[in-house]
């Protein structure tokens, strides 16, 4: 029977395992996203949840974050947001991406 304390070793070293794997293939993605002053950040409206990380993120103020009517007739929410971006200040630096939790924004040509 295995005791606790193997038990904990093999979680450990399991769960190093799937995190190294997991970076691996997160700055394999990183890599692929192009960018530069011939691209644009674009939101996927329907993605976004308005958390603010883009906005925090980015030092060129090309996000801002507007009010959305809820599309749902069931709920009442009172602040709901979306992220937009500028096209003229943004200098396609790919951060608002890398910050984006639920991968609504994506660089474009312009």
């Amino acid at each position: 029977m295995t005791d606790h304390s193997d038990l904990a070793a093999r979680r450990n070293s399991e769960q190093r395992r799937i995190r190294m794997l997991l970076n691996a293939m997160r700055s394999e993605e990183r890599a692929k996203i192009r960018g530069g002053v011939e691209t644009v950040a674009w939101v996927k409206e329907e993605m976004c949840i308005g958390c603010d990380q883009c906005t925090i993120v980015c030092d060129d103020d090309a996000i801002e974050v507007y009010p959305v009517p809820l599309k749902s007739p069931i709920m009442n929410v009172d602040n709901n947001k979306k992220a937009r971006v500028l096209r003229d200040p943004c200098t396609g630096c790919k951060l608002c991406v890398l910050a984006c939790p639920t991968d609504a924004i994506i660089m474009i040509d312009r």
